[in-house]
């Protein structure tokens, strides 16, 4: 897919070629077509990292169904802030996917998103207490308006056949579903948005391209040296601005920088199995995305669910994922990756975040020493009649969690997406994990918002963002008409029903 380039200087240069800069680079290109851009991917293929969907959990995160998002607090109550910015965010996403679609730079959607149901499932009073109160909570929004809730066996049999089956009948379960759930495969995506990008003049990608180093230059432009791991050559490129969306090992690359705001990230790596269905029987029995509350101490990429996914066309079945630990950032990173990323700048709050997450620590390497048929048992409480025969081993990528500074416990861990940038937005980087993929699109307007002030501030640059995206600077939660005129476009454009 690469094309070789000879130039040693570009407007952009954006490293990592999985959603963020695809999505980056295509935001660019639409709000200013001018821009010279070089992707630069490690790897023989785009989106083959955290991208790539059996690396990615594929689901169109928009707090539908992810408990995580909706902690319940001491009284019981449940906290939905966090659901709703996320939701709001993912409305963004399909706006601008929309938007690419009715201009035909992505051809068939139906090839990177589908419609399937997003439900909640818990087990036990305590759990099933926590689930109505956040539907009763939820149901008031209008970002959630269509939810539904049931404790009724039958109704439950209709919608998880799968899951009900040889239940036992005294057990308290309960579920919530939302038909306009969706799975997205973001490898499909991204690689459709680089293929567009390739037919400009000014945009080039090179792969089998590892950057070195990266150095700030005396005009206050940026020298990223490039090693080319076909044939050991190395190269130079200029640029005025730096994107680092290179998944795990974008804070090694944001430590070569130099600048002050990346001291005190650190990041730690969680890796991740599934168990993948290899009976077409089952698969077919099961049409939706079933998330469960989280083990205690387990990080966000780890909340159980018995997922349908749609890849390279075919359904699949998924359950876990089963999280465990490894020094490597990328799946295909280094052991080193860890130790390297250690600094005098950020040892102290990677060891206060340890110190504080010994929950964390202690679950990992729980999950590590989990033989094939304790995966099972896991499994079994999604799916009581699950036998280990139909299920298979697919490893998932992995995820750096940020560690950063903290006034109060020297470092503290954070679950979610980050965008370190200079002071004077000329780099910038992606750091975290879920739900950075589904909420891409609008992580990168406040990127080009905070590194472009300038060309943001312009009447047609909110022209033509307001074209691609109508609710921009809205809140759809607080404008039910809105929120139907954009979804129902929406529905339209990308085929879902």
């Amino acid at each position: 897919m690469g094309k070789k380039t000879k130039k040693s200087e570009v407007d952009v240069v954006l490293i990592g070629a999985g959603i963020m800069s695809a999505t980056l680079g295509t935001l660019i290109n639409e709000l200013s077509p001018d821009i010279n851009i070089e992707i630069v991917e490690r790897l023989d293929l785009v989106a083959a990292e955290s991208s790539d969907a059996w690396n990615n959990a594929g689901t169109g995160h928009s707090a539908l169904c992810e408990l995580n998002y909706t902690p319940e607090q001491a009284d019981g109550s449940v906290k939905i802030a966090k659901a709703i910015d996320i939701a709001e965010q993912f409305e963004i996403s399909k706006q601008f996917w929309t938007y690419l679609v009715e201009q035909d730079i992505l051809k068939n959607p139906s090839e990177f998103i589908r419609q399937v149901p997003h439900m909640s499932a818990v087990f036990g009073e305590k759990d099933v207490n926590f689930l109505r109160t956040r539907f009763e909570t939820m149901e008031k929004e209008t970002l959630f308006k269509g939810m539904e809730y049931t404790e009724d066996k039958a109704t439950l049999s209709n919608w998880i056949p799968l899951m009900m089956e040889n239940r036992d009948n005294e057990e308290k379960i309960a579920a919530t579903r939302v038909d306009m759930g969706t799975d997205v495969n973001f490898g499909t995506l991204t690689r459709d948005l680089v293929q567009h990008l390739q037919t400009k003049e000014n945009i080039t990608l090179s792969l089998n391209q590892e950057v070195r180093d990266i150095k700030r230059e005396d005009d206050a432009r940026w020298e990223i040296e490039i090693k080319d791991l076909n044939n050991g050559e190395k190269r130079k490129i200029k640029a005025k601005f730096v994107f680092i969306g290179a998944g795990g090992h974008s804070l090694l690359l944001l430590e070569k920088s130099g600048i002050p705001e990346a001291k005190g990230y650190g990041g730690f790596p969680v890796g991740g199995q599934w168990l993948r269905c290899k009976n077409k029987d089952i698969i077919q029995k099961h049409n939706a995305k079933v998330y469960g509350k989280a083990s205690v101490g387990a990080p966000p990429m780890s909340v159980p669910h018995l997922d349908t996914r749609y890849i390279d066309g075919e359904q699949a079945l998924l359950f876990g994922p089963y999280a465990g630990f490894s020094t490597k950032f990328l799946k295909k990173g280094s052991y080193f990756d860890l130790p390297a990323s250690i600094k005098l700048s950020n040892i102290r709050p990677m060891i206060s975040a340890g110190l504080d997450n010994l929950d964390l620590t202690k679950y990992l390497i729980t999950e590590v020493m989990k033989s094939p048929s304790d995966k099972l048992d896991a499994l079994k409480q999604f799916m009581p009649t699950a036998k280990l025969e139909d299920w298979g081993i697919e490893i998932a990528g992995q995820r750096v969690q940020v560690i950063k500074k903290d006034p109060k416990h020297g470092g503290i861990l954070e679950f979610g997406t980050e965008v370190v940038s200079s002071a004077d937005g000329s780099i910038a980087a992606l750091l975290g994990a879920s739900p950075g993929a589904s909420t891409s699109v609008a992580i990168m307007i406040n990127l080009l918002k905070r590194c472009f002030p300038e060309r943001a501030k312009s009447d047609a640059y909110r022209k033509k963002l307001r074209e691609m995206i109508p609710s921009w600077g809205k809140k759809l939660n607080d404008d039910a008409v809105l929120c139907e005129e954009v979804r129902r476009r929406s529905q339209a454009a990308l085929q879902l029903s």
